[in-house]
């Protein structure tokens, strides 16, 4: 209700000039019972500045009020204990929702406020020559969804895959691969193969430690730029990335820039000459370190004792680069919360650097992805491929449609299958806050009945069946008058729908599409209460039907925007 929120809080800061009307739209709160009103305002925010009781400022703020007409859309004020309760005329609300939906269509909760600002999202970024698991999935699909959000509210927004195409974990593959490696039998299956090696010089390397010194060599030869070695790195991230590609394309995910470690190879230099300069880097058991005793924080490695540099010193790099190359905003890192640590450290290096940009980098962590009766290691190969998820839920929600008694009206169930199959694992990653694990079984993922992405994508295809079915009779609707609907469960859906901004907003301030995840949910679920408690086709009069009809379009429309702002597609039948 982003216009009557504005509506009150301009009535109630116009009655005194100590009451600020940016912190009252803030303050204002639906009352968990619909029958204390549709907006509350806790005048207990106003008691230190104004020095009364809560009860007392309610009265005063009610008693200006009163003295002019209100707006048509108040229906009435009340006093309940120190809050200020406001009841807005039903049609005049609906008139307003439906309208305003009506003329913004997919637009509608999206805003210009983000306008001439960059915000750069940094997601997903798997590591070369490892493959696409499935806990891959949470970074990806969260900071995709992210990058939607700030692009929605009107931000130039840039989406950045940070490969892990650096690091000692490549000279451990070279050595594996010149050890016991196979040009055709790598070639034949990359990723598989490069994670046999990759999985095989760790197990050797239990046996035979000086393995790892000569992985050590190998990388400090690729970072000197040895053909040999540089042809072979190529050679994994070449094969990577079209593994990679492949999956993206499956999840509907783009990028901007695949700008990965290595990119930051030659920038380095400079990042090392000025912490030396400026007498931040001290020596530490060989390594070269910046300390942060003062913030009883560990100290952040800068150069390894061999002198070759760490994923701090490359995020150290690629922070400065991307701030003087794009002037970004923010700079979101959508990474794992066992990485806060990193990022503080990263953070606080750049700001006694002499980077204020260090205050517009944020860390926006999650937690782990888990399995009942199963866990994930690449380094000894236990890995959940997020290929055989997607074809699994692809197949099993393909059999639940095919089952169904409605399958017969569905075109292309392969078509559909798909898109509900992998919005509904989608849809799963993002139902909770973002650093509560996820526990991945199907039972939940696939539930048509529950919280679940099928279950959204139901209701929307739901609407649109009626939608169908009208258009088949000819029944006009566009012109319909919302102001009749007025009913409990029509006004119910109505609010929801005019909520979906700032569903949005708090979603990008918190960064958490699980808000968004929720709206739609509770959308979904009060289309159906409407569904199956107001008669739509067979409403009494052509005129509600009509409004009916025209509330259901908008309903499509709002529930269509929220599901792809969370990466989630529709179908037009279920």
């Amino acid at each position: 209700m982003t216009d009557e929120k504005q509506l009150i809080a301009g009535l109630i800061a116009a009655t005194n000039e100590n009451i600020d009307a940016a912190m009252v739209a803030d303050a204002l709160e639906t009352p968990p019972d619909r029958k204390l009103g549709d907006l509350a305002f806790p005048c207990f925010k106003l008691a230190r500045t104004l020095r009364k009781a809560p009860p007392a400022i309610a009265g005063d703020i009610l008693e200006c009020l009163n003295r002019q007409p209100l707006p048509s859309v108040i229906a009435e004020i009340r006093i309940v204990g120190g809050y200020l309760n406001f009841f807005l005329d039903r049609g005049a609300v609906a008139r307003t929702v439906v309208d305003n939906i009506d003329r913004l269509g997919d637009r509608y909760g999206s805003s210009d406020e983000g306008e001439g600002r960059t915000v750069l999202v940094e997601f997903s970024s798997p590591n070369i020559a490892k493959p696409f698991h499935i806990g891959h999935l949470v970074s990806t699909a969260l900071g995709h969804s992210i990058a939607r959000i700030y692009e929605f509210l009107g931000y130039n927004t840039v989406r950045i895959n940070h490969l892990g195409d650096w690091g000692t974990q490549f000279g451990k593959l070279i050595t594996a691969y010149k050890l016991w490696g196979d040009e055709a039998t790598v070639m034949a299956d990359p990723i598989n193969e490069l994670l046999k090696l990759y999985v095989r010089f760790h197990t050797e390397a239990e046996q035979r430690p000086e393995l790892e010194d000569e992985a050590r060599a190998n990388f400090k030869a690729l970072e000197s730029g040895d053909p040999e070695i540089t042809a072979l790195w190529k050679l994994f991230v070449d094969a990577s990335l079209k593994e990679f590609n492949r999956m993206y394309d499956l999840l509907g995910v783009n990028f901007d820039s695949f700008a990965g470690e290595s990119f930051y190879t030659d920038k380095m230099p400079e990042v090392v000459e000025i912490l030396r300069e400026k007498g931040l880097l001290e020596e530490s058991e060989g390594a070269q370190v910046v300390r942060f005793d003062d913030e009883s924080m560990p100290p952040c490695i800068i150069l390894k004792s061999d002198g070759t540099t760490i994923y701090a010193t490359r995020d150290i790099a690629a922070a400065i680069y991307r701030k003087r190359h794009y002037d970004f905003y923010k700079n979101i890192y959508v990474v794992g919360t066992p990485q806060t640590l990193h990022f503080k450290q990263v953070f606080g290096t750049l700001k006694k650097m002499g980077f204020d940009c260090a205050d517009d980098c944020v860390h926006v962590g999650f937690g782990y992805v888990r399995f009942p009766d199963k866990a994930m290691s690449t380094r000894h190969g236990d890995v959940v491929l997020l290929e055989d998820v997607l074809n699994e839920a692809v197949a099993k929600t393909r059999e639940i449609i095919e089952q169904s008694t409605t399958s017969k009206d569905v075109d292309n169930v392969n078509s559909v299958a798909e898109t509900v199959g992998i919005g509904a694992v989608i849809y799963t990653f993002l139902k909770n806050s973002r650093e509560r694990d996820i526990i991945f079984t199907w039972k939940d993922i696939l539930d048509f009945e529950g919280e679940s992405g099928p279950y959204v994508q139901y209701a929307y295809a739901r609407g649109r069946s009626v939608l169908a079915k009208a258009e088949e009779q000819g029944i006009e609707y566009a012109d319909a008058d919302p102001a009749l609907l007025t009913s409990d469960e029509e006004y119910a859906l109505i609010k929801l729908l005019s909520g979906l901004q700032d569903a949005v907003r708090d979603a990008a301030v918190r960064y958490e599409p699980s808000i968004v995840t929720r709206y739609v949910t509770d959308l979904a679920q009060q289309f159906n209460k409407f569904y199956n408690t107001c008669a739509i086709m067979k409403a009494e009069d052509d005129d509600i039907r009509a409004a009916r009809l025209r509330l259901t379009a908008c309903t499509a429309t709002c529930i269509k925007t929220a599901l792809r702002l969370i990466g989630v597609n529709v179908v037009e039948k279920m």
